[in-house]
């Protein structure tokens, strides 16, 4: 019954790596399926980009508001962002003595200057009252109504002109001094103002409420998308100032990766051929359990999926040599025992029980380190963090269930384990 469950397991691990495999190394008739599904998430340092640093000015906002302000300083960023076509922009900010700053890291963005003006635009959109005939500044009377208040901005098109226009929704608070304002206004005009230029005078014909307006300034489709985008991305809760740029190129990221991925092939073909001229028989086992961690890993980052930048790489590479650790701790107690002359089976089942302590202590560790530098370090060391996590943890189960598992199932039970395992390394 063991022998049986122990194939099923083997079958199942040989399935599961084949459909890994799929993923991380697309091929015909898979290949569309799996790079559309989830293709390779790159960070900025390995596809190109930008590195952006702003410093907010917080002289006018209150110490207690100053989080939620810088809170919302990233949330209108990541917004802005969103529409040069960044996938999942990474903003965050930090406290440099007093000084507040955010950090945008832009992967993919080709048009820098373009990044910074869509990130720094400030738009103030404000209505006015109209006193007078409207040919003099003092003609209109500002409002309490502005920008700040807009929940969301849609095209539409103006059903007898076929122009576009834009369509706004203001949040609760809006919605009430919408009310007000067009309540005593009816019959006289109200103008909209968008940074200090009037773009539209209409009169009100009604007080006006649910919080809902639209724009009518006979604009082009493309000023029209750009209101759109803009009012929907929000005005800045806090003046920011652009302090520090830096631009990788893509030719640069993808000779780094290039690189990394060498040295983690060189690493692993070195560790594979180490096991097998120490190990023997053993050696080959723990390599085929080293490439199916590899590709379950790999698959893993894919699928989930998790930024790749050169620290993460790192901290992948370094899994791979804590993977076959485990190995050398089971193949190690595995040998104590066979001096002991017990048969094959029994030493492999008493060598796993013996180095699980000191595997899993080991590992523990390790992941207790892990979680500590990606929760309290930058972002750069971040993904050294999380992908040495990931990676171990993976590890823990190719070396205890992979590796056992064919181990049981190839093995033979006899006592003479020359050829298996040689018993006379490390004799003093």
């Amino acid at each position: 019954m063991g022998k049986q469950k122990n194939f099923l397991i083997l079958v199942l691990v040989i399935v599961v790596s084949i459909t890994a495999l799929f993923f991380v190394y697309p091929v015909s008739p898979v290949a569309n399926f799996a790079t559309n599904f989830r293709p390779w998430k790159l960070g900025l340092d390995l596809v190109g980009g930008s590195y952006l640093i702003y410093e907010a000015d917080m002289s006018q906002v209150a110490e207690a508001d100053r989080e939620s302000v810088m809170a919302g300083l990233r949330d209108v960023i990541e917004k802005r962002v969103n529409y040069l076509g960044v996938s999942e922009p990474h903003v965050f900010s930090a406290k440099e003595g007093e000084s507040y700053r955010l950090v945008a890291e832009l992967a993919g963005v080709k048009d820098v200057n373009q990044a910074i003006m869509i990130i720094g635009l400030t738009p103030t959109l404000d209505f006015r009252e109209v006193t007078g005939d409207g040919t003099k500044a003092e003609d209109y009377k500002t409002t309490s109504l502005t920008g700040r208040y807009i929940k969301s901005a849609s095209l539409n098109f103006d059903q007898t002109t076929s122009e576009p226009l834009v369509a706004l929704e203001f949040n609760s608070e809006g919605a009430k001094i919408f009310e007000e304002i067009t309540g005593r206004n009816v019959g006289k005009s109200l103008a909209v103002f968008l940074d200090g230029v009037p773009i539209e005078v209409a009169t009100v014909q009604e007080k006006i409420s649910g919080g809902k307006a639209q724009i009518t300034g006979r604009f082009t489709m493309d000023v029209a998308k750009t209101l759109v985008e803009r009012f929907n991305a929000g005005a800045l809760p806090a003046p920011i100032t652009l302090i520090n740029q830096q631009t990788i190129s893509p030719t640069l990221g993808a000779d780094s990766l290039n690189k990394a991925i060498l040295a983690g092939l060189a690493g692993t073909l070195s560790i594979m051929v180490f096991m097998v001229l120490y190990y023997g028989y053993f050696g080959i086992f723990s390599s085929l359990a080293l490439l199916i961690y590899i590709l379950l890993s790999a698959a893993f980052f894919k699928i989930v999926p998790v930024t790749m930048t050169l620290a993460g790489v790192a901290g992948y590479v370094l899994s791979i040599g804590m993977a076959i650790d485990a190995s050398i701790l089971i193949f190690e107690r595995t040998r104590e025992e066979l001096k002991k002359g017990l048969t094959r089976k029994a030493a492999i089942e008493e060598g796993f029980k013996r180095a699980w302590t000191s595997i899993r202590d080991s590992n523990v560790s390790t992941i207790i380190t892990a979680v500590i530098l990606y929760y309290f370090t930058s972002s750069f060391v971040k993904g050294f963090a999380l992908t040495l996590l990931i990676g171990v943890l993976i590890s823990m189960f190719s070396a205890i269930t992979v590796t056992r598992t064919m181990l049981m199932v190839f093995v033979k039970n006899k006592n003479n384990l020359t050829a298996c395992l040689p018993v006379d390394r490390g004799k003093s």
